[in-house]
């Protein structure tokens, strides 16, 4: 792979340029396309990333950190800083879905989903990019406030798959169909999702 800073360069300019060819024309696109829209030949391409399963790969990637980087990045903070648990959920959920339900992010979502059959690691990595990331910072404080005796959770990976069914799930969902959920829906199911899930498992706040 080439190295350097013009090659970093080509490189990212080849990952935004097949990010809208593949949003637009779906994973038949050409490399050919990909190369004249990036402004290098296709040699270039296929130097940086071997094929198109490869480079689909890249662009999932660069995406996903793109809209999540930073809600990850907040999560772990909030969960370390804060001992009011629902505050940070609930900014967590309303982060989380802001960045999920970009166009560029749904279209990349269905596209996975659609490729999945004859290129498994393309589930693995979206599910290793996407909001799993913030998966530590929960393990850790969800087993810190079952040990306090602030949690009542049995099983912390049932729950966590829990949390994300109730505050992300339903906007994955109605995308599938096209359809996109009101700015009030999404904040009642932020909100109201975060407490179904602390009522669930006996959070004691701060000052229970």
């Amino acid at each position: 792979m080439p190295t350097g800073d013009r090659a970093a360069r080509k490189r990212l300019a080849i990952v935004r340029a097949a990010r809208t060819a593949f949003v637009r024309d779906g994973f038949k696109v050409g490399m050919d396309t990909i190369a004249a829209e990036a402004g290098v030949s296709k040699v270039t391409v296929y130097n940086h990333f071997g094929n198109k399963d490869a480079l689909f790969l890249a662009v999932v990637g660069d995406a996903l950190e793109e809209a999540l980087g930073a809600a990850i990045e907040g999560t772990a903070a909030r969960l370390e800083e804060t001992d009011d648990l629902r505050t940070a959920l609930v900014w967590t959920a309303e982060a989380w879905v802001k960045g999920m339900i970009q166009p560029d992010v749904l279209a990349l979502r269905h596209l996975v989903v659609n490729e999945t059959h004859r290129f498994p690691e393309l589930g693995l990595a979206w599910k290793q990019s996407g909001p799993d990331r913030a998966r530590p910072a929960l393990l850790d404080t969800f087993a810190r406030l079952i040990a306090d005796g602030r949690l009542d959770m049995p099983d912390v990976e049932v729950a966590i798959i829990q949390f994300y069914s109730l505050v992300l799930y339903p906007h994955l969902i109605h995308s599938a169909y096209g359809v996109a959920l009101p700015r009030e829906t999404t904040t009642a199911l932020s909100e109201t999702g975060v407490d179904m899930f602390l009522a669930y498992y006996k959070y004691r706040g701060p000052s229970a």
